[in-house]
């Protein structure tokens, strides 16, 4: 969410940086349905001291028996009141239309943020390791995982369609045995704390990390209040004899079941503990002294993939569920940039310890996501793809997500509460680990070697064979 007075104060600066983002110019909106809510405001606050003044004076006509001169000052006040109460119509109007225009902007990038339309433009910053050498064709996770019977695409979808798998048996305990290596070594080495988030969050919680209203195609929701009218309607089509002899109460029934379902709890499926592990500061005012607050989490994460149509559809690069290891890092302004750089290299090193060829990009303009102003890629090499993906994306959200939940800290100084600034990253997808360690430590034979970290959560088992 944007500062309107900084969009007031900047309305060139803040076009430029859209622009940057191949954006049209929004300044002007903005800034005419600002001047509308101000001039309402002072409007209002007009008739509210004409009320006020009003009001007084009946006391005093009455006092002087002037029974005229009071009636026609109540008839006044009776006015006011209805213009008072027609402006606070409007004022609501305005606010919401003003809210709901900037919930759509996405972010600012950062001066430093390489312009660009699309990835092509991202910059490679570093490189760690050596791409791995073959004496034989090396082959794709998801031809590895399936010719050892351990990884199984066909029967996942026969219980929930694409982009799903089921890993088993060695894969299955390889899966776990990445989380919690990531685990230890983010809460052990690098000081996280780790959180058991809730996986199902209200519309504020999505709303506040940038998900909803703009990203709602790509959500899984839990469709409570749907369910509910969906059932009313069932309900509805199997009583219709009953319905011309009852109308007036059936109509009375059905009127306070659509209410009750309109207001029913309703529920997100995260698509990444970056939702439950940010809000954890919502409507909070921190101390400048506990900052930063960092933590981590593995949960399953859900994306139904809406704008990636026909992307990846085969193996595990892109699913609909998947386990992530999320980092969270919660800061003052004068904190965030150092931060970026820490979180980015905690993320890296996760890599480093399992041997993974890789590099690190900063995404441009045209690449970024919505409610970041900085972003780091860390791409794994594939062998089976020939080419470097993404396993990690790591942003630096300023304080765009601390404006949309009201997440403050007191400065040092005590003067005036200031927004916190937050961060996010991968630390990292546990499924992509997962295929990149098959890749990259697939056998002529079709076996998979245990990178060395990973043996002691596997119990010292050093291959995975068929």
């Amino acid at each position: 969410m944007h500062d309107v007075k900084f969009i007031r104060e900047n309305p060139e600066r803040f076009d430029a940086a859209l622009k940057r983002r191949g954006l049209a110019p929004l300044s002007a909106e903005v800034l005419a349905l600002d001047a509308a809510l101000r001039t309402l405001l002072a409007n209002l606050q007009q008739f509210q001291a004409r009320r006020n003044d009003a009001s007084r004076r009946i006391g005093q006509a009455k006092a002087r028996k002037d029974e005229a001169g009071a009636n026609a000052l109540i008839a006044e006040v009776a006015g006011l009141k209805d213009e008072i109460q027609a402006g606070e119509e409007e004022q609501r109007r305005l606010e919401s239309q003003l809210s709901e225009f900037l919930a759509s902007v996405p972010n600012l990038p950062a001066d430093d943020v390489p312009d660009g339309p699309d990835e092509t433009a991202n910059v490679e910053i570093r490189r760690w390791g050596t791409k791995p050498e073959f004496d034989f064709v090396p082959k794709e996770h998801f031809e590895l995982g399936e010719a050892l019977g351990e990884m199984d695409f066909a029967a996942a979808a026969r219980m929930s369609g694409s982009r799903f798998v089921i890993l088993k048996n060695r894969l299955a305990r390889l899966e776990r045995a990445i989380a919690q290596f990531m685990l230890d070594l983010h809460t052990e080495n690098f000081g996280y704390l780790e959180v058991s988030p809730p996986i199902l969050v209200r519309d504020q919680a999505m709303f506040g990390t940038g998900q909803l209203p703009k990203f709602k195609e790509d959500q899984f929701f839990a469709a409570e209040m749907e369910w509910r009218k969906k059932r009313l309607g069932e309900i509805l089509n199997s009583a219709q004899p009953e319905i011309a002899e009852n109308r007036t109460r059936l109509g009375e029934i059905v009127d306070e079941l659509l209410e009750r379902a309109e207001t029913a709890e309703q529920f997100w499926l995260i698509p990444t503990a970056e939702v439950p592990l940010t809000n954890l500061v919502r409507e909070q005012i921190l101390n400048a002294a506990e900052l930063p607050l960092r933590f981590t989490a593995h949960t399953p994460c859900f994306r139904a993939e809406a704008g990636a149509a026909g992307k990846d559809t085969t193996g595990m690069m892109r699913m609909h569920q998947f386990s992530k290891v999320e980092l969270v890092s919660i800061t003052t302004a004068e904190q965030s940039a150092e931060e970026h750089e820490r979180m980015t290299n905690c993320a890296q090193e996760v890599l480093k310890r399992l041997g993974l060829f890789h590099r690190v990009v900063v995404l441009c303009t045209g690449d970024m996501g919505f409610a970041s102003t900085k972003t780091y890629d860390i791409e794994v090499w594939l062998p089976g793809q020939n080419r470097f993906r993404e396993i990690s994306s790591c942003s630096n959200c300023a304080e765009f997500q601390a404006r949309r939940m009201n997440a403050r800290y007191r400065p040092e100084d005590g003067k005036h509460n200031r927004f916190v600034h937050t961060l996010n990253g991968s630390g990292l997808a546990v499924g992509r680990t997962l295929l990149a360690v098959v890749e990259n430590y697939q056998q002529k034979d079709g076996s998979i070697l245990i990178p060395e970290a990973l043996r002691p959560y596997m119990g010292g088992l050093e291959r995975i064979s068929r």
